[in-house]
């Protein structure tokens, strides 16, 4: 032997050559091993877990795919993005089989879900394509330019085709070795996650969301008939979020139950009693491969997977936060806090979120605020693999990101579209912590949401948002916890507001008595129950309760928080409108009608509460039948209210009342009479025809237009 290799081996041959002894120990393992000149079985046809039975609604994206592909045009690229489960590859296929069956198109189809599915199918289509074996070996041993293979014999192919991409969710990996091209001789469509435009240059983007509420509900009557009517499917569907991955799994779950078939409504039902994304996912085909990208469970772990091998954890951690709130537009404003450093950097916020948006998890929207939002099976889907021992950090984080969105004191002020916003974020805290110590912290943000809701005039949400509070927070704390208790006092207060008095006084007086009894009768809570009872007594023509409650308020208020807090200005204040004419004289030494003096003094002269301590003295000057000084001091606090809160906010109207009063007393009747059909206008508007204080309006107005008004001591 010369030294030399003199020997050669083909395929699996080996050969062992050597100058002196050798000791070989040779091991052979068969079985689970990859060939990897292997591909996909089928390029021609679509590798889809469950192909749509009928394919509800995307009339407007299939018709624009078709019209290209019916008049013959080649050379386009779309891409279909959207959401996990939001039913792109529904649609590829459905324009596929179009393509094929009507217009004679090659259909190609490839996974582009990682590099080595990629440049397998690609390969496989430049072999159908008419690529030889010994090209093909070439390209896979890298012996020459996979992609510029494939792409020559597209370029050459004697049919026009379609190819479509599929799950291209690594935008990335088609720019590795430029996958993805344009040819004059056929289209390409790719479904993906990734939104951002730089992916996709010269690409048609088509936006995939969740179905219309009708086309939702026919899914799962498509899927499931007979399982119920087409109104419990809307119901079902809008559960569900109108996600085209749920539906089908819903639908397919009602379909499969044989020994005890489920209704809709029983389905219905069941998922808001327990694990809903369990629930769900049951409807996958128990017999086939379980695929990720065909469980609302799964599916999104995909994403979640690629952040963390990009090295962009704080994205999940994001996600996860998100996924502590409801699947509601989330204000912007909430993540911009240093109050994130608990869960992620707050100087990497920013990347965090562009990572969600360019992956389709949550999408910017402006509804006058800009914010987030993000489906409702996914955050679900989320906060269920969410691993526990991260839960408290993220709910303590997502309480304080709401503590500070929600005004420390709120006051009176004109309607604030932030605040809305904020309500259903604060009511999906409150059923998602578990922790005592953080629920407590939760309601008490929830209830000083809703006393801000309450300031703005919009007591209807203020009710529901308290009263809603109060119900979550006593399944976590009891009864009697005080955050408790004081949930259901404001709740109280709003159904005065609302003119529903009945409903108020028994509430009031219960939750009063247990706070009297819990907390004792000087204690701030107690103590603000009591000026709402009073309130109610008062409207309900119970006068001497009410004043007596009331003056023991004021007194419990001086002992407790002191003269000059405005709390107990704005108590004594109330006396000012309970008291007669001939009582109001005599309080507290007949200093009580300069208690507007002392508000301005301590509080200043645009305060809240000194704006309503002299429009209660405009009261009770008017009731002294002292209609000049009464209407001089309207007319300021009118122009303030106004001013600061506009034409509509209730007391507002309600000193706007009260000016028709003085002015038609000093004899001005048409301008009384304007103003008050104004007020009454305003009020059925705002208020409602039936709301006691629309109806005194009324009333009030009728003795203006019959020429009889009554003016004290007329």
């Amino acid at each position: 032997m010369t030294g030399a290799m003199d020997g050669r081996a083909e395929d699996r041959g080996r050969v062992f050559q050597a100058s002196g002894d050798q000791h070989i120990s040779e091991h052979h393992h068969y079985g689970a091993e990859t060939d990897p000149a292997g591909g996909p079985d089928s390029v021609r046809r679509p590798a889809v877990g469950r192909p749509p039975v009928v394919l509800r609604d995307r009339a407007d994206v299939l018709e624009r795919l078709r019209a290209g592909v019916r008049a013959g045009r080649c050379g386009e690229v779309y891409v279909l993005y959207g959401m996990g489960g939001c039913g792109k590859t529904a649609v590829a296929y459905t324009f596929f089989q179009f393509a094929v069956d009507a217009c004679g198109r090659v259909g190609l189809w490839v996974s582009a879900s990682d590099r080595a599915s990629l440049r397998a199918g690609m390969l496989a289509v430049a072999a159908d394509r008419g690529a030889a074996d010994g090209e093909l070996h070439a390209a896979r041993n890298g012996l020459r330019a996979a992609a510029d293979l494939v792409w020559q014999y597209l370029d050459r192919s004697a049919e026009p085709w379609l190819l479509v991409l599929d799950n291209a969710d690594q935008p990335e990996i088609l720019g590795d070795g430029s996958w993805l091209r344009t040819s004059a001789r056929g289209t390409v469509v790719v479904t993906t996650r990734r939104s951002a435009a730089h992916w996709w240059p010269g690409a048609e983007l088509q936006h995939i969301g969740v179905l219309p509420g009708a086309d939702a509900a026919r899914v799962l009557r498509d899927l499931a008939p007979h399982s119920g009517t087409e109104e419990e499917a809307a119901q079902i569907a809008e559960r569900l979020g109108r996600l085209p991955l749920a539906l089908t799994l819903a639908g397919g779950f009602l379909s499969q139950q044989v020994l005890d078939p489920w209704t809709m409504e029983t389905y219905g039902r069941r998922l808001d009693e327990g694990e809903r994304v369990e629930l769900i996912d049951q409807g996958a085909d128990a017999l086939s491969r379980k695929d990720p990208r065909h469980l609302v469970g799964l599916t999104w772990q995909l994403t979640l997977d690629a952040f963390e091998a990009r090295g962009l954890p704080e994205a999940t951690a994001l996600l996860r936060l998100l996924a502590r709130f409801a699947p509601e537009p989330l204000p912007l404003s909430l993540l911009n806090r240093a109050d994130l450093d608990a869960v992620l950097p707050p100087a990497r916020c920013e990347t965090a979120l562009r990572a969600l948006l360019d992956q389709s998890l949550t999408e910017l929207v402006d509804v006058g605020v800009r914010c987030v939002h993000s489906h409702g099976v996914l955050l679900d889907s989320v906060a269920a693999a969410t691993p526990a021992e991260t839960a408290p950090v993220l709910d303590s984080t997502a309480v304080r990101l709401l503590d500070v969105a929600v005004p420390e004191r709120p006051d009176a002020g004109p309607h604030d579209p932030l605040l809305r916003l904020l309500v259903p974020h604060a009511l999906a805290l409150l059923r998602r912590i578990e922790a005592p110590a953080t629920a407590a912290d939760a309601l008490e943000v929830a209830t000083r949401l809703a006393v801000a809701l309450h300031r703005t005039g919009d007591y209807l949400s203020a009710w529901e948002t308290a009263r809603t509070a109060a119900d979550l927070g006593e399944r976590r704390l009891g009864a009697e916890h005080r955050a408790v208790l004081a949930a259901r006092s404001r709740a109280g207060r709003a159904l005065f507001r609302l003119g529903r008095y009945p409903e108020a006084e028994p509430l009031l007086t219960e939750v009063r008595t247990a706070q009297d009894r819990l907390f004792g009768a000087d204690d701030p809570d107690t103590l603000d129950s009591a000026h709402g009872l009073q309130l109610v007594l008062g409207n309900l023509r119970r006068r001497d309760e009410a004043l007596t409650l009331l003056r023991a308020t004021v007194a419990g208020r001086r002992r407790t928080l002191g003269a000059a807090h405005p709390l107990t200005l704005r108590s004594r204040s109330s006396l000012l409108v309970l008291l007669s004419a001939a009582e109001v004289t005599v309080e507290e030494g007949g200093a009580l009608l300069d208690l507007p003096d002392a508000c301005d003094r301590l509080l200043g002269p645009d305060h809240t509460v000194t704006l309503g301590a002299r429009h209660n003295r405009a009261w009770a000057l008017y009731q002294l039948g002292r209609f000049a000084a009464a209407d001089a001091e309207l007319r300021l606090v009118t122009e303030a209210y106004r001013r600061r809160f506009g034409p509509d906010y209730p007391i507002a109207l309600s000193a706007q009342q009260l000016l028709a009063r003085t002015r038609s007393a000093l004899g001005h009747p048409d301008e009384g009479t304007a103003l008050m059909a104004d007020v009454v206008t305003r009020r059925e508007r705002g208020l409602g025809p039936g709301h006691p204080f629309t109806l005194a309006s009324r009333e009030l107005l009728s003795t203006f237009t019959s020429g009889q008004p009554h003016p004290p001591g007329a």
